[in-house]
């Protein structure tokens, strides 16, 4: 019998930050620091946070995720783009060409993107040996089945498959409270 059941992560709005970033927003060679380690191997969330704004609204106290990426990108829930009043993909983390800008303020600069601003689609990180017990692939797309008093079925569900991924379904404060769920409770993978 293949194994059907997932925890999940909530992922609240927070932003990833490039070296060439990070130096702008808190000061040249700044190095982030370690407030919680999170489930996957190697991220964590940052004691360092910034401020989002718009030409209508704004943030405080992002919270970054470590380590530094590549590039700048910012993930939040359509309803927070609702309150900056900006126009936002839901996309799969990394993939922010043609997505929203928006302005990032640190204690030491300010970054404009003129892109990088996303809901992140909804996936399941899992190991190669997870994939094999649950019977999928890595780039699968899935449905998974939240149980309980507004429990609801997830369609779209990205797989994402790699040697150090820990299980766990990461979804946005959105879809968590649309069904009542919150960090650490299960899910099922109906395919």
């Amino acid at each position: 019998m293949l194994e059907t059941k997932v925890p999940v992560g909530i992922s609240a709005r927070h932003i990833h930050v490039s070296q060439a970033d990070l130096d702008i927003l808190y000061g040249e060679g700044y190095q982030l620091t370690i407030k919680k380690d999170l489930l996957q191997v190697g991220q964590f969330a940052a004691n360092e946070t910034v401020d989002l704004v718009t030409e209508k609204s704004s943030f405080k106290n992002v919270r970054i995720l470590g380590p530094v990426r590549k590039q700048t990108q910012v993930e939040i829930a359509l309803t927070d783009a609702l309150k900056l009043k900006i126009g936002i993909p839901v996309r799969e983390s990394g993939d922010t060409k043609g997505s929203a800008g928006i302005t990032v303020v640190g204690p030491k600069g300010t970054v404009t993107l003129e892109e990088g601003v996303i809901a992140a689609g909804r996936h399941i990180h899992m190991s190669i040996d997870d994939a094999q017990k649950f019977g999928v692939q890595d780039n699968e797309i899935v449905k998974v089945r939240c149980d309980g008093e507004r429990g609801l079925t997830f369609d779209n569900v990205l797989i994402r498959v790699h040697e150090n991924f820990r299980l766990e379904m990461h979804i946005d404060t959105d879809e968590a409270n649309a069904a009542m769920c919150k960090n650490g409770c299960t899910v099922e993978i109906i395919k």
